[in-house]
């Protein structure tokens, strides 16, 4: 049995950014995010990911076996709240642009539109990044004004399908380990 506890990762510290799909999306873990927006700070509950999937059970005549159990449905999703009041944390949420003297015009039916998203994990030198290179506001959660507790905006996005132009394969986010020990004990 091989325990490494160096191998624990802690998500002490990190980033959320997005950008518009004309951005040059990262190639690593480190890579520079260019032409994105970082978010600043994020909700002291980081940033949730969650991948759903549904199938659907096909059972023989003989006896109810299972023979098969396709996946019939399948999402990514990332939840977080943005602490931060400033002009591209409200667009984000409210899927509008601020006018030139700070007003917004809400229609909650509005999303804001596709756009590109980075979640950097960091944990001393070690970093994890997800790109996620279709993605979407698809929730919101509740606006709540209260004294002694910051004024946050919950988002959740989305993420789609998109396929690789080279290889073909569909995929909705890629997520790079760096710093990750990848030699194999023999």
């Amino acid at each position: 049995m091989s325990l490494k506890a160096e191998n624990v990762r802690v998500a002490v510290t990190g980033a959320v950014s997005s950008a518009p799909k004309t951005a040059t999306r990262p190639t690593s873990a480190t890579s520079a995010l260019t032409g994105y927006t970082d978010h600043g700070y994020i909700g002291d509950g980081g940033v949730t990911e969650t991948r759903d999937r549904s199938t659907n059970q096909i059972r023989a005549w003989q006896n109810g076996a299972l023979v098969r159990e396709p996946v019939t449905e399948s999402s990514i999703k990332y939840q977080f709240i943005l602490l931060e009041t400033k002009k591209e944390n409200i667009e984000l949420y409210y899927g509008a642009k601020v006018a030139a003297d700070g007003s917004i015009k809400i229609n909650p039916s509005k999303t804001g539109g596709r756009r590109m998203f980075a979640v950097d994990v960091i944990d001393e030198d070690d970093y994890i990044r997800v790109d996620v290179p279709d993605g979407e506001i698809t929730e919101v959660g509740d606006q709540v004004y209260v004294n002694g507790e910051a004024i946050g905006y919950e988002v959740t996005v989305t993420g789609y399908s998109i396929t690789d132009e080279t290889t073909g394969e569909t995929y909705s986010a890629v997520k790079w380990y760096g710093s990750l020990d990848t030699t194999e004990e023999g």
